[in-house]
């Protein structure tokens, strides 16, 4: 089986740099998804309150055969929890529907700043944290000014900041600034909801490493040091995802696919967006 690499957060806890995402994946359908990408070799499993999964891939693992040491487990807050006691109730939710005693990684889903104050959300997961219910803690969709004011208010730095990256986002600023500031990056959406399959620069680089421009596209950000969960109901697209670490980019070709920014969201503002609530 391939062995995936592992990223160290800033805490010392390991994480695979490859996992599988559960977004928009049926719960009726999360235990035989999850399970065909156990048998291939996924151990790191991407979920969240809002996704409406978590009990189902907590199912997922406990049916897998496989110890739980093996899996790295993360979810996110329901952006329904505005405050610091509904965001200490969060690891509760999530622990039960799981039928987890320790999580491996908590998120912030969103930071909602025209909505709630985003400081006491983050101030209780320092105290989770702390109680030894979650390995590690971190944000998601936190762009530099809201990472800011977690620096300049609360104790602990973020272990992850997971964000929309892709060959057509590559938020280069916002990497940059979480490396400098010993934060990992999660991209999600990492091949733009496939909108980067056909783009002439990818297919010619993946014709040269006969590989696809999904796999290009992984394997760039693979080198960019991102931790990555492509989301597929498909075996074999799930496969081909797995597939990315037997060829390497050239420093020309990496920047090559650094130019194909052009700073297009496929999901929301994290400025702006108010919701959803769940």
């Amino acid at each position: 089986m391939t062995a995936v690499p592992s990223v160290t957060l800033n805490n010392g806890v390991e994480i695979p740099q490859l996992g599988f995402g559960v977004f928009q994946v049926p719960p009726e359908s999360t235990v035989e998804t999850l399970s065909a990408a156990f048998e291939i070799g996924y151990r790191h499993i991407d979920t969240a309150q809002g996704y409406r999964n978590e009990r189902e891939v907590g199912q997922a693992v406990a049916e897998s055969g496989i110890d739980r040491s093996e899996f790295f487990v993360t979810s996110k807050l329901a952006s329904s929890a505005l405050d610091y006691d509904q965001a200490l109730e969060g690891i509760d939710v999530t622990l039960a529907a799981l039928n987890l005693d320790v999580l491996d990684l908590f998120l912030i889903h969103w930071p909602l700043p025209t909505v709630r104050d985003y400081v006491e959300p983050w101030k209780a997961f320092e105290k989770i944290l702390a109680d030894g219910r979650v390995r590690a803690v971190g944000v998601s969709n936190f762009q530099v000014a809201h990472l800011q004011r977690i620096f300049d208010e609360c104790d602990i730095v973020p272990a992850v900041n997971q964000i929309e990256a892709h060959p057509y986002l590559t938020q280069a600023e916002l990497v940059a600034f979480d490396e400098a500031h010993g934060i990992a990056t999660e991209a999600w959406s990492p091949i733009a909801r496939g909108a980067v399959l056909n783009d002439e620069a990818l297919v010619r680089i993946g014709e040269l490493h006969e590989k696809s421009a999904a796999q290009v596209t992984l394997r760039w950000h693979i080198q960019r040091g991102s931790i990555i969960f492509p989301k597929s109901m498909s075996p074999a697209r799930m496969r081909e995802n797995f597939e990315i670490f037997d060829f390497e980019l050239s420093d020309v070709e990496i920047h090559q696919i650094d130019g194909l920014d052009r700073g297009q969201r496929f999901g929301p503002d994290p400025d702006t967006f108010e919701g959803p609530r769940g």
